[in-house]
């Protein structure tokens, strides 16, 4: 069970949050709980779901590779709430079925690019306490990706690094939705909601 409740709409005054609300019933299906409990202190919220904006969906890297790798950074950091959201997002933003699944098998499937494998690579290492990057995993992203995109993949990184941990601290509770497309997208390579089981 979370701990602290998600907000509901009805407690929701600013414009501005209502608005993106909206918009991520509109691309989602459902408002991220993680946002609702967030939304109790209103400038914490803005500013995450603008550096959300900014991250994920601007730039030159492809919003699919930024999917996966957020993915993968929450497959590494341990988080059960983030891996079903990005698994649903990396579907939603035309990342295959096949390649979710395969994900963590990115070093030897047929279904990822060398530059998606050297991306991968870095969020896997970069996710892990302590961090295990190297000069050689720059190295190898620097022969894909030019210096802006390598901010954009870091960026990428970073955001789940905030993610990761607000959600398994917090035990946000798994929206339905993002609940039965991990089941379907990642429930066979293991994953299960642990802590963040939707209430029945």
């Amino acid at each position: 069970m979370a701990h602290l409740r998600p907000l509901e709409n009805r407690e929701i005054n600013d414009g501005f949050i209502k608005d993106r609300f909206a918009h991520y019933e509109a691309t989602r299906g459902f408002i991220p709980n993680s946002i609702r409990t967030m939304a109790r202190r209103p400038n914490i919220v803005k500013a995450f779901m603008a550096l959300n904006q900014a991250v994920l969906y601007e730039g030159s890297v492809s919003e699919d590779l930024k999917m996966l790798i957020s993915l993968m950074c929450s497959f590494s950091a341990g988080c059960l709430y983030c891996q079903s959201h990005m698994a649903n997002l990396s579907n939603i933003y035309n990342a295959s079925e096949e390649k979710i699944a395969a994900l963590m098998e990115y070093e030897t499937s047929n279904l990822f690019t060398d530059a998606e494998r050297a991306a991968l690579s870095l969020a896997y290492k970069a996710a892990q306490v302590p961090n295990d990057t190297s000069q050689k995993d720059f190295d190898m992203l620097s022969q894909y990706f030019d210096d802006g995109q390598i901010v954009e993949i870091i960026a990428s990184i970073g955001l789940f690094g905030y993610l990761n941990r607000w959600n398994d601290t917090m035990a946000t509770t798994l929206e339905p939705v993002a609940n039965a497309r991990a089941q379907n997208l990642i429930g066979p390579q293991g994953w299960a909601p642990g802590k963040h089981t939707p209430k029945s």
